[in-house]
């Protein structure tokens, strides 16, 4: 289902199942993912729903219906309901009626709208967001008001970091190591420190727990994001290690600079993040 889904939009149902966790829900529901489109794209929010700060009022609407619930681990599962899969399912509608390749945030928030029963539907249209006039600023190409250009600097750097994250699933590590700069320093989980000469050597051992087929991904922030340096917060989830069995989810910072008109990683630094 997510092929065609972007990394943003992946994020979503990422924060989503956090959301349905942190409430004690057994389900993903529509509010949950309405939550997590707003914690993904604030610029979204701020162009349709009128204010930086819309997270706030919904997450205040859900809450008043929400029966309290002890909090569910995060490495118990938590599917999504029939409403929610519907959703999704409109969302690729949505891409394809407007001759969309990709299923993006955009998309996910008209798939929202379309199930007007549900909760997120609700509280969507009572703020006054409607499925014509999302559907018209997109066909026409129109940027949302208020949405930030990012940097063509900065849209490098974080394309060469998407590039490396996903690459790891797929390709092969002498493909890889090109996005390390020669005097690159990887420190593991375990606090060891990795150059690029022993990071080429061990590549399938260094990377393991992130190739691994349920492992995922989300960059949760850039906390420095100039000309000449980025650095990005990146959590894994099902990044085990059978050394570490309780240790499931990993937060990996990477620094990036740009060497002439590509952008490498100088450093990448992983600490475990104990589950709850």
């Amino acid at each position: 289902m997510f092929e065609r889904y972007t990394e943003r939009a992946r994020r979503v149902i990422f924060f989503a199942r956090y959301e349905a966790s942190q409430y004690g829900s057994p389900y993903i529901e529509t509010e949950h993912l309405l939550l997590g489109l707003l914690r993904e794209d604030r610029t979204l929010a701020k162009g349709f729903l009128g204010g930086v700060n819309a997270e706030e009022g919904i997450r205040a609407e859900i809450e008043k219906d929400l029966t309290a619930r002890e909090r569910i681990s995060t490495s118990v599962e938590v599917p999504l309901t029939s409403e929610s899969k519907n959703v999704l399912k409109l969302a690729a509608e949505e891409a394809d009626r407007l001759g969309h390749r990709h299923v993006g945030t955009e998309h996910v928030l008209l798939g929202l709208l379309r199930v007007e029963d549900s909760f997120a539907g609700t509280l969507l249209r009572e703020r006054g967001v409607s499925a014509a006039t999302i559907r018209e600023q997109l066909a026409r190409g129109t940027r949302v008001e208020g949405m930030n250009v990012q940097p063509e600097s900065s849209k490098r750097a974080m394309d060469t970091l998407e590039s490396f994250l996903a690459g790891l699933k797929s390709q092969k590590a002498e493909e890889l190591l090109i996005f390390f700069a020669e005097n690159s320093r990887f420190v593991d989980v375990y606090g060891k420190r990795w150059n690029r000469e022993e990071i080429s050597k061990e590549f399938g051992i260094v990377f393991a727990p992130y190739a691994k087929k349920n492992a995922v991904y989300m960059i949760e922030e850039t906390v420095v994001d100039t000309s000449d340096v980025l650095v990005a917060v990146v959590l894994w989830k099902n990044a085990i290690l059978a050394s570490m069995e309780r240790v499931w989810m990993h937060r990996m910072s990477v620094v990036l600079v740009p060497q002439g008109d590509e952008w490498v990683i100088l450093l990448a630094q992983v600490t475990p993040v104990q589950g709850t």
